[in-house]
């Protein structure tokens, strides 16, 4: 019997949701609905979804569960649209004494294969018709796959340790650690680790985002006239530790480097030199227990490139522009034992002091940016 791959039978599934949503509106409002999902970029589809969208926005209250299904599989402009269209229906049902279906609408949010923004605005319908409802279901959502239920739940787990620190420190610290737990966005981890420092309780910020600490650097590597970040440099043919190689001012060699950065912040300035118009590589070795997906989630506002056992993954000619955590998310393949990631870092020659940075911190999560570690 021939084997069914799982991601397609997901990705069927929540087509056939999106289409019998549709097919249950009436014809024109099912119709106006595909006009929007046509919506792309560069005004793509625009003016036909202007239109369609006033037909969208005459819903009854009975039909927006089907349309938050017919969201599923739509793009993010199409998202934008069928949100603003749902909002003015429910305002204008609502306002007439109509009653939203509160029963369709949870079937909706707890159904983790309808898109993350349809079940996060059903959450919302619930919580206008039923607060204290909406506030019960939300903390059933600390491991959700859709970031901002998971990140509302946490922010409510948060907000029930702020009401604890003045009764009971301990108990605050308790609920402060089990909603960093199940945090997985930056600042929500920054915020909770503030709190729990005014509470007397240190977080390891490192281990918390799990960054890839420990890296073989070698350059410097010439870069003038930012002409480095394409050619290619002997560690991207092949990498031999071993090896002395023609750097940008004499041979180089690889050598050890272990961050000792809260953000994991490879510093190339410090481990080489604060050279302008240079290339640096790291290359670390990753050990995952079996094969699966990932995600390498890079932060630098260097030129940059990232390979994954050799296969270039991703990377970006420009400088300076900002820098922040998981600023680049790219999806991998990690093989089952040993994984080799490389990171080019191209340095231009700008001299004002906010160019002065040549660095990159990376982490491998998996979708919802749960760290993955290393197993050596």
């Amino acid at each position: 019997m021939a084997r069914v791959n799982p991601v397609l039978a997901a990705m069927v599934l929540v087509g056939f949701a999106a289409m019998e949503g549709a097919a249950a509106l009436p014809r024109r409002i099912a119709a106006a609905v595909e006009k929007i999902r046509a919506v792309g970029p560069e005004g793509k589809g625009h003016a036909a979804a202007q239109s369609a969208w006033a037909d969208v926005a005459k819903a009854k209250a009975s039909q927006i569960p089907d349309l938050l299904v017919a969201m599923d599989g739509a793009n993010d402009y199409a998202l934008n649209w069928l949100r603003s269209a749902v909002e003015t229906a429910v305002q204008r049902e609502t306002a007439a004494g109509a009653t939203l279906p509160v029963k369709a609408l949870e079937g909706i949010l707890r159904d983790t294969r309808h898109h993350p923004r349809a079940r996060r605005l059903a959450f919302e319908l619930i919580r206008r018709i039923d607060t204290p409802k909406a506030e019960a279901l939300l903390s059933g959502f600390l491991q959700d796959p859709g970031s901002e239920l998971r990140r509302d739940a946490v922010a409510q787990l948060m907000a029930r340790a702020a009401t604890q620190t003045n009764a009971a420190k301990a108990t605050a610290v308790t609920t402060y650690r089990e909603a960093l737990g199940h945090a997985r966005e930056a600042d929500q981890i920054e915020d909770i680790a503030k709190r729990l420092q005014d509470l007397g309780d240190k977080v390891d910020l490192a281990k918390t985002f799990g960054w890839v600490s420990k890296w073989q650097l070698v350059g410097p590597f010439d870069n003038t006239g930012e002409a480095g970040f394409a050619k290619v440099y002997p560690p991207e043919e092949r990498i031999e530790m071993a090896a002395e190689l023609p750097g940008k001012s004499g041979p180089v060699k690889w050598f050890p480097y272990k961050t000792r950065s809260e953000y994991g912040l490879v510093d190339f300035n410090q481990a080489i030199s604060s050279l302008k118009g240079a290339v640096g590589y790291a290359v670390a070795e990753f050990w995952s227990d079996s094969a699966r997906t990932a995600q390498v989630r890079l932060g630098c506002k260097n030129g940059w490139k990232v390979w994954v056992n050799g296969a270039l993954v991703f990377g970006r000619d420009e400088y300076h522009r900002s820098a922040e955590i998981d600023q680049y998310r790219m999806p991998v393949t990690l093989k089952a034992g040993r994984n080799l990631i490389l990171v080019k870092c191209a340095q231009n020659e700008q001299t004002q002091d906010w160019a002065k940075e040549w660095e990159f911190q990376l982490r491998v999560t998996d979708e919802q940016g749960t760290p993955i570690v290393s197993t050596r």
